[in-house]
């Protein structure tokens, strides 16, 4: 067993209460339990009432104390957490009775009184003491945090966190909840008055087994393993005119940035979403400024330290192409076998064979509406905001022409996804007469297949590794995009081994 990491905070106010229990709620994930102990009015039930309201982003929301109940349950944005206050608790074998031993999977756990059940709980939590501070105003509190078994390093970094956003200058700063990704990046405005940033936690992406030719999953097709890349391309983006964040502040050891706040307007409308036009008129010309302009290969982090932006070769695509063989196959009742599996490989490397030595452009990846800003009093290209970029690449020109025209979170109707593919074709045309225009259409649908036979197998990934159910529900979505790009003359052979191969998705 790990030894305890602990540090104290003094809390002026309540307010100063509920900074501090949005910063936990920044660090914690589903399966956490974070204890609040104290005398009687301490301000345990505050101090929880103020982590839900943040994780629901609603400072109205009802949250009763669960005195009487014992336990009350939130099914917040995030993940489901449950409330409960073990005061009236006798002996902790009461706990299985009240649904608390063993406590729920993929839920994070908030419990007042822990003392009462003590020998109960789990080794891995979060204890947070709170104590009245009367010498320093009615109001005022302290809290001790401490960390037990694997929640050491997430006290640690809590600790890191609030040095790191008081010598930024936003300790005072109202914490306000950010919807987070697929990723263990999670996210905050920072607000004070009329001014707002950005604050994001990114943790290093822990390595993984070396499953893959002595490498992670991450390593083997080069995703961004701390914030450096997002720092290095972002500022290589903005020098060239795109609208990428500004860094305010940053550790980049640490992992944690305050950068420029470029709002919420998104690139989809309606009820269900869908895309408007010259949104995504207006991404698809950044695309092709983009891919027109000449890029380097090293760009500048520090005057010590610069970043050399990756290859995205044959061996990375093959590699996320078999997330359908290792996760989206087993998961549809369809397990490969060796001679299938083969035949899979083969006719994938036969496909990709010189496609990763093909033009190159940064390949930013995740080029699609959850990750564009709608800026409208910029000018031109510049009202596309751009968010996510840390797993740029070098790569080919037609990927990120596929993740933003077959988006995998809304659906982009098939005219409106030829209409601006026309409209991309014809921009490089104009500024290149020499541009392949049919062997663009050919790689645009190669790649199309590449990431959408990645995606069935991302979302099934995230749903049995994760814990993510809700992505499973864009599996028909992107479905539907694969079939359109295996129509192509080109990929024939691949689209019959998918029709005797592949069941489509719930």
């Amino acid at each position: 067993m790990s030894a305890a990491a602990t540090f104290s905070v003094a809390l002026a106010n309540e307010a100063a209460t509920t900074r501090l229990m949005a910063e936990v709620a920044l660090l914690i994930a589903p399966g956490d339990v974070v204890t609040l102990s104290g005398d009687l009015g301490a301000g345990k039930t505050a101090a929880a009432r103020a982590m839900i309201r943040y994780l629901a982003a609603d400072d109205m929301l009802e949250v009763p104390s669960p005195t009487f109940t014992l336990v009350q349950t939130y099914d917040l944005p995030p993940y489901p957490l449950l409330h409960a206050d073990l005061y009236r608790v006798e002996d902790p074998s009461e706990l299985e009775e009240i649904g608390l031993s063993p406590l729920p999977d993929g839920t994070v756990a908030l419990i007042e009184w822990p003392e009462r059940a003590a020998t109960a709980l789990p080794e891995d939590r979060i204890d947070i003491a709170l104590s009245h501070r009367p010498a320093l105003g009615p109001s005022a509190r302290a809290a001790e945090i401490t960390g037990h078994g694997k929640a050491v390093k997430q006290v640690e970094r809590l600790a890191a966190l609030r040095s790191f956003i008081e010598t930024a200058g936003y300790a005072d700063a109202e914490r306000r909840h950010m919807p987070g990704d697929a990723s263990t990046r999670s996210y905050a405005r920072l607000q004070r008055g009329s001014e707002s940033v950005i604050l994001m936690n990114a943790p290093r992406r822990p390595d993984g087994p070396a499953l893959y030719a002595g490498k992670s999953y991450s390593a083997a097709v080069h995703l961004a393993e701390d914030v450096r890349p997002f720092v290095a391309i972002g500022q290589g983006l903005r020098e060239r005119g795109f609208s990428a964040p500004a860094i305010h502040h940053a550790d980049l050891d640490a992992g944690f940035l305050i950068t420029e706040d470029l709002g919420s307007v998104g690139f989809v409308e309606g009820d269900p979403p869908a895309p408007v036009v010259a949104r995504y008129q207006a991404a698809t010309d950044m695309l092709a400024a983009l891919h027109a302009k000449p890029l380097p290969d090293h760009l500048p982090l520090s005057p010590r330290e610069s970043y050399a932006v990756p290859t995205f070769d044959e061996d990375a695509m093959m590699i996320e192409v078999g997330l359908m063989l290792e996760w989206y196959l087993p998961d549809r009742g369809a397990p490969p076998s060796e001679v299938t599996r083969a035949e899979f490989v083969a006719l994938w490397r036969k496909l990709l064979a010189g496609i990763a030595a093909a033009p190159r452009t940064w390949v930013l990846r995740d080029y699609h509406s959850p990750n564009l800003i709608w800026l409208e009093d910029r000018p031109g290209i510049e009202r596309v905001g751009i968010i996510d970029f840390q797993d740029t690449v070098l790569g080919p020109v037609a990927y990120d022409v596929v993740s933003l025209l077959q988006d995998a979170r809304i659906d982009v109707p098939e005219a409106v996804e030829l209409s601006l593919l026309g409209r991309y074709v014809k921009t490089r045309l104009a500024a290149d007469p020499e541009f392949d225009a049919a062997g663009f259409a050919r790689l645009y649908a190669v790649m199309s297949a590449q990431r959408n036979t990645r995606l069935l197998g991302t979302f099934a990934r995230l749903n049995r590794r994760d814990g993510k159910p809700h992505y499973l529900k864009n599996q028909p979505r992107v479905w539907a995009y694969l079939a359109r790009s295996l129509a192509h003359p080109a990929l024939a052979e691949v689209r019959a081994w998918y029709r005797d191969h592949v069941p489509p998705p719930l």
